[in-house]
C-alpha cells in the first residue's frame, strides 16, 4: 500500500514502523565506485541524492526512467530501490542506435534489477498501473520538439502523458526535471529554438492530464542562468535554471 492518500497515510501511521516503506538508498546508490565517470562528473549539478529524495523514491519501487538517455537517473535508481524493486529505462527507437544499446547493456550489468525498453516516442506501450515513481529528467520539453536530421517524430504531449497517467499507479509519483524558459511564445517554437519550457505549460499540461502538483523544490534553480540562451551554449550548459516538480496521481 503505497502513496494512496490521507486515509492510507494514517493507517500506515498507525503500523509497526517495520511495516511501512523505507526510502531508497539513494546515497549509496550515488556513491558506487563502479559508475561510469562520466555520469560521476555529472552528479554536482545534478544532485541527484537531494532530488531523489525531494521527490520520495523508495526502496521497493517500480520505477521509470522516461527519456533516459545514457541511464544516468536509471542506474542510480535501481542501486537504490533495492533488488526488490526494479526500474525500466526507456529510450525514444530513433534514438536508441548500437552506441546507446552498448551504453544501456552494460548499465543492466551493473544494475541487473533494471531493464532498457526502447519504442517510437509515439507508441510509447507502457504497462498499464506498472509503476510507482516516474522520472522525466530534462526532456519533458521534448514531448513538443521534431527534428527531421535526428529523425525524432512530432509528439502529441497530451497523448504522451496520457501514457504516462495509465502507467503510474495510483498514488505514484512523477519526477520533472527541466530547462526553464521566458513565461510567453509559441512551446514548440521555443523548444526548437532553445529546449527549454515555460514551467507554466507543465503545470498546465499535468493538470489537464489527471495529475495533482505535489511539491516542489528550488534545488536546481539558478538566478544567474541566461533564459534567452540554447542549452547547448557552453556559457550556460550544465547550469540551467532548472525546475523541479513532485507530480502525483490520485489515489483511486
Amino acid at each position: 500500500m503505497k502513496r494512496m492518500g490521507m486515509m492510507t497515510l494514517a493507517l500506515l501511521l498507525a503500523m509497526p514502523a517495520a511495516a511501512q516503506a523505507a526510502p531508497a538508498d539513494v546515497a549509496a546508490a550515488v556513491a558506487a565506485t563502479d559508475r561510469p565517470a562520466e555520469a560521476i562528473k555529472l552528479d554536482e549539478g545534478r544532485r541527484p541524492a537531494e532530488v531523489l529524495a525531494f521527490l520520495g523514491l523508495e526502496k521497493g519501487d517500480s520505477a521509470l526512467d522516461l527519456f533516459t538517455g545514457t541511464g544516468y537517473f536509471a542506474e542510480i535508481m535501481a542501486r537504490a530501490v533495492g533488488p526488490e524493486g526494479s526500474v525500466t529505462a526507456w529510450e525514444p527507437a530513433s534514438f536508441y542506435d548500437d552506441k546507446a544499446k552498448a551504453m544501456l547493456d552494460a548499465l543492466t550489468v551493473r544494475a541487473p534489477n533494471a531493464q532498457v525498453l526502447a519504442t517510437p516516442a509515439t507508441a510509447p506501450a507502457f504497462p498499464a498501473e506498472r509503476f510507482d515513481f516516474v522520472m522525466i529528467n530534462l526532456n519533458y520539453h521534448d514531448a513538443y520538439w521534431e527534428s527531421e536530421k535526428y529523425k525524432f517524430p512530432r509528439m502529441d504531449p497530451a497523448a504522451f502523458l496520457g501514457a504516462i497517467y495509465a502507467a503510474t499507479k495510483p498514488g505514484g509519483i512523477v519526477g520533472v526535471i527541466d530547462h526553464v524558459a521566458a513565461p510567453g511564445g509559441d512551446t514548440r517554437a521555443v523548444v526548437e529554438k532553445l529546449h527549454r519550457i515555460d514551467p507554466a505549460v507543465i503545470r498546465a499540461d499535468f493538470a489537464k492530464a489527471g495529475f495533482v502538483l505535489d511539491g516542489e523544490s528550488d534545488l536546481l534553480r539558478n538566478p544567474a542562468d541566461d533564459h534567452s540562451k540554447l542549452v547547448f551554449d557552453p556559457a550556460v550548459r550544465g547550469k540551467t535554471d532548472r525546475i523541479l516538480y513532485r507530480f502525483r496521481k490520485p489515489a483511486a
